[in-house]
């Protein structure tokens, strides 16, 4: 698939940490699904320790629509643990509006559909 067009359309960094793992599509949505690449965002003090994988976070977020249908963008979000450490490591990426399932711009979007 065309990096270079798909960053056109998703939510800006998406192509940075994810990379699409598949795209479902029926008459009432159209999913596309990422997942994560499998590099941990390892601290300075931990460099060099043995990073476990310990599975994925699913997330779902509603984005504008794409031709006239519901669009959902899951994201499979990794989490790792520091082999010895009890909290479990993952990226803080935001790409919801704070209190919804929405996609920032979409959520400004509607916003701003509501004061007219």
């Amino acid at each position: 698939m065309n990096n270079e067009l798909l960053d056109v359309f998703l939510p800006e960094g998406v192509l940075e940490w994810f990379f699409v793992k598949e795209i479902d599509k029926n008459p009432q949505r159209i999913q596309i699904v990422f997942e994560e690449n499998n590099t941990p965002p390892i601290p300075q003090e931990h460099r060099g320790k043995t990073i476990l994988s310990k599975g994925f976070k699913d997330i779902f977020v509603d984005d504008f629509p794409i031709r006239g249908q519901k669009a959902q963008l899951l994201f499979r979000r990794r989490v790792w643990q520091i082999e010895g450490e009890k909290s479990l490591l993952k990226r803080d990426i935001q790409f919801c509006a704070p209190g919804t399932s929405l996609e920032k711009e979409f959520a400004a979007f509607l916003k701003e559909l509501g004061r007219e």
